[in-house]
């Protein structure tokens, strides 16, 4: 048995969700990610105390948030690929110290110029550990406990999305701006403590080429030119200059890198991994679903602040009821969508979440939170339960497992792109355009208008889901031994049952039986 200190690397899942190991590894992976989701929404609150601080105009204050949304976005592919290739929990533990690093430089930023660099640099970190965090969880634990551990990092992990803006709020007004980045450093020192202790290590066997430059280079490219086109296109205009350059150029940058991986000897995403249709059906699920929810959220809190005169820390904890029911119905989510299979829950899901969005039409009227605010909160953070963990355990599930990481990355990107899109078309779409958010009637329209369309796409999901994802084969009992017709037969106890979870056999696999020809 390998020392606690020294995890030995593992070529077949061996972990138990029940076991000491287990639930370490689970708190490694929830804590690594939960930095990078909170520091993707705390910041938001703290902006209006960085521009009185530093004197810059709102065009800074949107590259404070850019600059870590690109390139998080831009680098997550090579994330995954450096995981599989070199080691996932290597790159985790990379990718940690980085992030606490330039969460240090963050807190002692003297300037917006420096902090922007400094949010670049965050994001590069979070690009290396968001991932692996996955891909760990997918690669350390038994088939049968795989989608209930993945379904407690998805609660989980959503107590660190859904609490930033709290967070956040409560130590602006008690310290300083400064403090949401200092605050990382105590916990990834607590995430590499526990890592280097319990965590095992986890390759693809087949990832020992040259890295994929030319993929990367392009890919990254790519989603930066799209990403900053779709966030300029509101302000300076869709038919500007820099716009359509930036929208080309990504374009181009994505036919090339379609292009190299197609044809490159190793890639870093190889395009068979999209052979499986429940994987890219499961994508696609994604895509409509978090554009839906990333748009929602990102006019939530000004609607909160402008139009029902909550104060920022009150409509930061406006969804914190989310977090407690995900932290309590994710993992049994996860755990009933393995025995019956995800297509039921990935269907009805999203129709759950589409009528919370359709009840926040109420958020902005009199009669306060408990009657406008949380009846909707309790509906959508039911329906986020019901779909989340189902969704995340198909779209990891459907690829062999030496592509965890680069499954991952795929479905991080995939939302967090549908996401980016959102933001800059959906206020657009609704009517909230330049001051509009400082009239509260006006927001108030457009941001119904903006719930309607998100629900109508929520339910465009949930129908997607229902008419291309399939649940996998039942398993059939193992029959009686022979000789011994009259005893009962045994229940068979999953955490026995080995064979089963060998990575050859792909049992979890939820891809059509047409994928995967028998020989």
């Amino acid at each position: 048995m390998a020392s606690p200190a020294a995890p030995a690397q593992t070529d077949s899942p061996a972990l138990k969700y029940s076991s000491p190991v287990g639930r370490w590894v689970l708190t490694a992976t929830v804590l690594g990610s939960g930095i990078a989701s909170l520091d993707a929404t705390v910041v938001g609150i703290a902006l209006p105390a960085i521009g009185r601080d530093f004197h810059v105009g709102e065009a800074s204050l949107q590259w404070v948030v850019d600059a870590y949304t690109l390139s998080l976005a831009g680098l997550l592919l090579l994330g995954g690929t450096l995981g599989d290739r070199y080691g996932r929990r290597k790159v985790f533990l990379i990718g940690t110290v980085w992030f606490a690093l330039a969460s240090l430089l963050c807190g002692v930023a003297p300037d917006a110029t420096t902090l922007i660099l400094a949010r670049a640099l965050q994001g590069v970190g979070a690009a290396l550990l968001t991932p692996g965090s996955l891909a760990i969880l997918q690669a350390s634990f038994v088939q049968d406990d795989r989608s209930k551990a993945i379904g407690a990092w998805s609660g989980l992990g959503g107590l660190a999305t859904a609490a930033g803006p709290f967070l956040g709020g409560w130590l602006i007004d008690a310290v300083s701006w400064r403090l949401v980045f200092f605050i990382n450093l105590p916990v990834a020192a607590a995430v590499v403590a526990i890592t280097l202790r319990h965590v095992p290590e986890s390759k693809a066997p087949d990832e020992t080429g040259r890295l994929d430059v030319t993929g990367s280079i392009a890919i990254t490219g790519a989603l930066i030119g799209i990403t900053y086109g779709l966030i300029a296109a509101p302000d300076d205009g869709w038919l500007s200059a820099p716009v359509l350059a930036s929208l080309v150029g990504g374009l181009v940058l994505m036919g090339v890198f379609l292009f190299n991986e197609a044809h490159v000897k190793e890639p870093m995403l190889p395009l068979t991994v999209f052979s499986s249709r429940q994987f890219s059906a499961a994508n696609a699920v994604t895509f409509v679903v978090y554009g839906a929810l990333g748009g929602t959220l990102f006019l939530l809190p000004t609607v909160l602040q402008e139009a029902a005169h909550y104060s920022p820390l009150a409509s930061g904890a406006a969804l914190l009821p989310v977090t407690i029911i995900m932290l309590v119905l994710s993992a049994r989510s996860g755990a009933l969508a393995a025995r019956i299979g995800p297509r039921l829950q990935m269907s009805v899901g999203p129709l759950v979440i589409a009528a919370g969005l359709l009840l926040l039409i109420r958020s902005t009227g009199s009669n306060g939170y408990w009657i406008d605010v949380l009846p909707a909160v309790l509906v959508f953070g039911f329906g986020l339960s019901i779909n989340v963990a189902p969704l995340t355990s198909t779209a990891m599930s459907a690829v062999p497992a030496e592509h965890s990481g680069v499954a991952s990355a795929v479905n991080n990107d995939v939302a967090r792109a549908a996401g980016l899109i959102a933001v800059a078309v959906l206020p657009v779409a609704a009517g909230i355009t330049g001051d509009t958010y400082l009239h509260p009637q006006a927001l108030s329209h457009g941001f119904h208008n903006a719930l309607i369309i998100a629900a109508i796409a929520c339910v465009i999901g949930g129908l997607l889901a229902a008419a291309t994802i399939r649940n996998p084969p039942r398993r059939r009992p193992a029959p009686s031994a022979p000789g011994q017709p009259g005893q009962p037969r045994a229940r068979a106890r999953p955490e026995l049952s080995c064979s089963l979870d060998a990575p050859p056999l792909r049992r979890e696999s939820l891809a059509e039986p047409a994928e995967h020809p028998a020989s």
